[in-house]
């Protein structure tokens, strides 16, 4: 399956500090790549190179096979890559409503947003007129996904979809995310709780250090590496 996305040979830095050693991974349409490591092994960084927000020192980054080396975070947006940082990334001083309204710079009008978000994710048309801090996390979480999904993606960057949220919620929260990938978007999915995420994965990267120690399919074998690999790395 040929990559849509793609991270080759990358290297990144904070200050004089190496935190990427020549990374690489490779994510296809209609697919979800879950990117797991301990706390510090450079996984958030990773992410942040792929949407152009933390400059790479060194590799390329290719989108459905164009070099897009260098390009603003604004022009890959505009290209169709979608960052949904840690944290969740909504105003929560706004309203459901006009978290989904700063959305129309995507050229969508605001009926068309709020159509997409609230078939999704009906919840979020109880909270419409609720201001977005007084959410649960959960609800914060489903929108944040709702307002990425109205720059209608073509690549989605999802970084530790699962912090704070009850098990049940994530799953919910990752059910959404596979039906986001059959539409064809490819996710690349940062998660520290690699259980989180192993229902929904074709593919996995472990990455150490700043260097991909283990890839494969999530099955049992890589799960029995899992607590091998993140023992005998920094945290």
């Amino acid at each position: 399956m040929s990559a849509l996305f793609e991270l080759r040979d990358v290297r990144a830095a904070h200050g004089r500090i190496t935190v990427l050693h020549g990374v690489g991974l490779r994510v296809a349409a209609g697919e979800v790549v879950a990117l797991l490591g301990p706390n510090g092994a450079g996984k958030t960084t990773t992410l942040r190179v792929a949407a152009g927000v933390h400059p790479a020192e060194s590799g390329r980054l290719l989108l459905g096979g164009r070099d897009v080396t260098g390009a603003r975070p604004r022009d890959l947006a505009r290209a169709g890559v979608c960052l949904i940082p840690e944290g969740r990334g909504v105003f929560p001083n706004l309203s459901v409503r006009d978290n989904l309204l700063m959305m129309t710079f995507t050229g969508r009008t605001r009926a068309e947003i709020e159509e997409v978000a609230f078939s999704r994710f009906p919840v979020l048309a109880k909270r419409a007129s609720q201001t977005a801090g007084t959410l649960s996390g959960g609800e914060q979480q489903m929108l944040a996904l709702a307002r990425g999904l109205a720059t209608d993606p073509a690549v989605l960057l999802l970084d530790e979809l699962s912090m704070g949220l009850a098990p049940l919620v994530v799953g919910r929260l990752y059910e959404q995310v596979a039906e986001i990938a059959r539409q064809g978007v490819a996710v690349l999915v940062v998660e520290q709780f690699a259980s989180a995420v192993f229902g929904i994965a074709d593919h996995a990267a472990v990455l150490v250090r700043g260097r991909i120690e283990r890839r494969g399919r999530p099955d049992d074998g890589l799960r029995a590496e899992l607590s091998a690999l993140y023992l005998g790395s920094p945290t």
